[in-house]
């Protein structure tokens, strides 16, 4: 059976939910018209029976209970229309990212680390960047684990974890769907101010700390005593006395507990939007069928005393949006008289005992599903890639038909590396002409290695390697602001991947582009020499470009540093890249020819 291609059910998808969309469009219209006939419909009505009396007023229900039912059924149908556009915007980015499209999606921005030891060099969190190409996260938790994942190496343990709960959920295109259209459409919704005071209340809700739970009985029989004796002055025709005496009791419990309320309250305002988010993505998690011990274990996580997490999100978001009633207009003297704040603060105190310790831990399992979610949706848009081996012993990465996953299939190049274990060499030396690959052979090894070790797949045939650390040197930027040139930048940051060699953890793999290039020559090679040197002793493995001839002469005097290279071919005027690495030092560079070919007299 020939693969699924997923172009094609995107195409599918897309095609389906548009249809969708234009078919309640027009229902929109056609129900917008007749919301407005039944309305003018009831206008004539109720004139004719209540000015002309022409017949009897009940008649002027039939067009009022027919508009009713049209607005209701309105609803409905722009309900769908958003469900089809917002689904529709799902496939239509899938396609955008398998046409190599940026997707826009995530702000990955605020998970650039300059400092990191390979973050910017492999080009994780910038715009078109690979957290971009990954994140399907609804949620800023969903966000902020699977940045982590990135940034940090699992242990062999957990990516095998992490691969089988992937493996799980990459078929089921249906749940992601689900979860991109659940709830409202908040953009990386932030709950930590929710998990904050859901666990604040366990600290802090003991007897000194809160009020008396008499005082929640008093304030509700205060509130319909204020109600009652309010409708008996103005409709029935009782004294203002029982408002008086009720009205002056309620004022003397509320006041001290104004303040307590707004400490309760203040973290939930305006939180009920983002509820519903959260509310529909537990939902749909807690009962998709899963068979990964990961996702059953994040399911487990859901559920408190029985009860699942959705429904006790869906009681809270309910508290709230009765709270929240407290602004209209029409109900304000209602909530005045009973207290609403006061009342309501009691009720979400309650619910904060009961269920707000567990916040955090929903939290967590839902930002885990997101991040491996996000590694689904990535391995279903790319059936050739592969689940890599991690494998324990001897620092190794062993890969054939290694691509850079951001490159469309169609503009990537594969190549064979093989690098450390127990005969394997230990540094390649890659030189080769300007804009003939070397960097991208160093990030598609980087980025690889990166996405191995945090449970997704890769581009590759096939990949096996063992738990490593990595460090690049292939964004170094001077810094007007610190005083620093670019030379120095880079010193630095070689210093800091020494000291992560030496630091006794996974061994280092090094990605270092141009190594020392704003020095003289000779100041480089020596420099470089002796920097790889130390790597090496230090048990790292690692790449190095050159477009330094001189350089290549350093595979000679390290023991396990071979030479490789990339090719160009300059005819008619322009220049050819074939992008394969081949063995051996490169014969010639192409900076000359490039400067002649763009006008340059040299």
């Amino acid at each position: 059976m020939p693969p699924i291609s997923p172009a094609a059910v995107y195409e599918e998808r897309l095609a389906a939910r548009s249809a969708v969309v234009a078919a309640e469009s027009a229902r929109l219209d056609r129900l917008s018209y007749a919301r407005l006939v039944a309305f003018l419909v009831g206008l004539v009505v109720a004139g004719l029976s209540f000015g002309a009396e022409l017949f009897s007023s009940w008649f002027a229900l039939i067009p009022l209970v027919a508009f009713f039912y049209f607005v209701a059924r309105f609803e409905m149908a722009r309900g769908r229309k958003t469900w089809a556009e917002r689904a529709a915007a799902f496939y239509a980015g899938g396609l955008a990212r398998l046409a190599g499209k940026p997707s826009g999606a995530g702000d990955g921005a605020r998970y650039a680390d300059n400092e990191h030891s390979y973050s910017a060099d492999l080009d994780l969190f910038c715009a078109g960047s690979v957290f971009e190409r990954l994140t399907a996260c609804r949620t800023r938790i969903g966000e902020d684990t699977l940045a982590a994942w990135l940034l940090t190496p699992a242990n062999p343990v957990e990516v095998l974890a992490r691969q089988e709960a992937v493996r799980d959920l990459t078929p089921r295109l249906d749940l992601r769907e689900s979860i991109a259209v659940a709830g409202a459409n908040v953009p990386a919704a932030d709950y930590q101010p929710l998990a904050e005071w859901g666990s604040s209340g366990a600290r802090a809700s003991g007897p000194r700390d809160g009020p008396s739970p008499w005082k929640w009985w008093a304030v509700e029989l205060l509130g319909w005593a204020n109600v009652a004796t309010w409708v008996g002055w103005l409709f029935v025709g009782t004294t203002a006395l029982p408002v008086l005496v009720f009205g002056g009791v309620s004022i003397a419990l509320a006041a001290p507990l104004v303040p307590w309320s707004r400490r309760v309250l203040a973290p939930l305002e305006r939180a009920e939007r983002d509820l519903s988010l959260l509310e529909s993505v537990l939902a749909r998690l807690e009962v998709e069928p899963f068979s990964a011990p990961r996702l059953r274990e994040l399911q487990t996580a859901m559920i408190v005393d029985g009860r699942r997490a959705s429904i006790q999100i869906g009681e809270l978001r309910h508290l709230l949006h009765w709270f929240d009633s407290r602004r209209n207009p029409l109900f304000l003297p209602v909530a005045i008289l009973r207290m609403w704040d006061i009342r309501y603060a009691f009720k979400l105190e309650a619910w904060r005992a009961h269920s707000g310790p567990a916040v955090a831990r929903w939290l967590r399992a839902v930002g885990e599903a997101e991040a491996l979610s996000s590694f689904a949706g990535h391995a279903f848009d790319n059936p050739s890639d592969v689940y890599p081996t991690i494998e324990t012993g001897p620092v190794r990465i062993a890969a054939s038909g290694l691509g850079h996953p951001l490159l469309a299939w169609e503009k990537c190049v594969l190549n064979d590396v093989t690098l450390g274990g127990e005969s394997g060499p230990r540094v390649l030396i890659v030189s080769g002409s300007n804009m003939s690959g070397k960097s991208t052979l160093l990030r598609a090894v980087g980025v690889n290695a990166v996405l191995a070790l945090a449970g997704c797949v890769v581009r590759a045939a096939s990949v096996t390697l063992s738990p490593v650390a990595l460090g690049a040197t292939m964004r170094v930027q001077d810094s007007l602001q610190a005083g620093r040139s670019r030379f120095f930048a880079e010193v630095t940051k070689v210093r800091q991947l020494l000291d992560v060699a030496s630091s006794g953890g996974p061994p280092l793999v090094f990605l270092l582009d141009e190594l020392f290039s704003g020095t003289n020559s000779a100041d480089r090679v020596a420099g470089a020499e002796g920097v790889i040197r130390a790597l090496v002793e230090a048990g790292a493995v690692g790449f190095v470009t050159t477009h330094d001839l001189s350089l290549t002469a350093v595979a000679d005097r390290i023991p396990g540093a071979i030479n490789v290279h990339f090719r160009d071919d300059f005819t008619t005027d322009e220049l050819h890249f074939d992008y394969t690495m081949r063995p051996g030092a490169v014969e010639h560079g192409n900076g000359l020819a490039l400067m002649r070919a763009v006008g340059l007299k040299v």
